[in-house]
This record gives C-alpha cells, structure tokens and sequence, in this order.
C-alpha cells in the first residue's frame, strides 16, 4: 500500500496513530495526536479512515440529533445512599409461619391464618416505620405464592417503601426485603 502525505495511519504492534508528514524512501513520518514526530518503516504502518469521516458516513445529522435528544431526556436511576454505619446494621426479621405466631391452628381456617399473617406483617411495618428501622425482612416461606402475593400488595400501598426479594443465601425463596426511605416528604 501507498501512502501520501496527509493520510491517518495506525501503527502496527504499538498503541499509536497520527497523520503521514514525510515520506523518505521506506520511511515515513508521522505526527501523533500529541504533536511528537516518528519514523517508521513502511510495513509498520496500515492506513485507517479518519473517525469524523466515518461518523459522517454512519449516521445523518437527523439520526444523530435524534439520539442525543433520546440520551439527554433518559432519567437516571435513583441509587439508595446508605451511611456507612448503617451499611452493617443487620436488618429486622419477622418469621410469618403460622406456627411462629400462634401456638395452634386448630379450628382456622385458610383465611383466618392468612389474615392474621397480613394483620402481623402490617403492625411490625408501621412499627418499622415509626422507630425509623430501615431494613425489614419478612419471612414468609415458599407454599403457594398467595401470602407473598398479598404481601406485595400490602407493600406497594406504600410510597416510602421498596421491596425486593431477600438475600437467597440465607433465606432462600421464602422471604421479602424491605426498604423504607426515612425522611420522604408527604404530598
């Protein structure tokens, strides 16, 4: 390959590029984005297309101006900054099995257990709340779904509240973490 005065060359084995200056025989030289001049021998060199030529031929102005306005419109996600004394405190546990509530479960029914796990989830909730405790896992087993199902539901009426599966490495499948936001202002 030819090269001329003027072309953009990448130099083969280094991480260097520039712009041809001089061309003596084997040797050319090239000028770094830098501004340092360099020799090297014409096998050591390989031509490239300028970037704004290429960015010229790849997009229009009409689809360039339409992503930058899709980037700049794009919300970032909110990140949870935690204290860094706040990073270790062990989050609250409430174990809603049946059996951890009430000593028998003899003469109720499906509805009354599942009311009276949701009546329990709720108390320690508002507890959590009003003692400004952050983290709360909710213990509620894997069964058929329907008490986690009715958990999300109670959670989500909450605008301070995020909620997410608890760490699988200690709880499994059955239990529901929750964030609660401390200093949220009301509407």
């Amino acid at each position: 390959m030819t090269f001329k005065i003027g072309d953009y060359v990448l130099v083969l084995d280094e991480d260097l590029s520039g712009v041809v200056k001089k061309i003596d025989g084997d040797l050319i030289s090239i000028e770094t984005k830098d501004g340092f001049v360099m020799e090297f021998p014409h096998k050591a060199l390989v031509a490239k297309k300028q970037d704004h030529l290429l960015k010229h031929h790849m997009f229009s102005f009409e689809q360039l101006s339409t992503v930058v306005s899709e980037k700049e419109h794009t919300s970032k996600k909110k990140s949870i900054k935690v204290k860094p004394k706040e990073r270790f405190i062990p989050p609250m546990e409430v174990d809603l099995h049946i059996n951890q509530l009430v000593e028998s479960t003899k003469g109720m029914s499906k509805h009354d257990i599942l009311t009276l796990q949701l009546d329990t989830a709720k108390r320690q909730l508002e507890y959590a709340i009003k003692k400004r405790i952050q983290k709360v896992v909710f213990i509620h087993g894997i069964g058929e779904g329907v008490l986690k199902l009715e958990l999300e539901y109670l959670f989500g009426r909450y605008d301070n509240i995020r909620f997410y599966d608890a760490n699988y490495q200690k709880y499994g499948l059955g239990a529901t973490e929750i964030y609660i936001y401390q200093n949220v202002k009301s509407k």
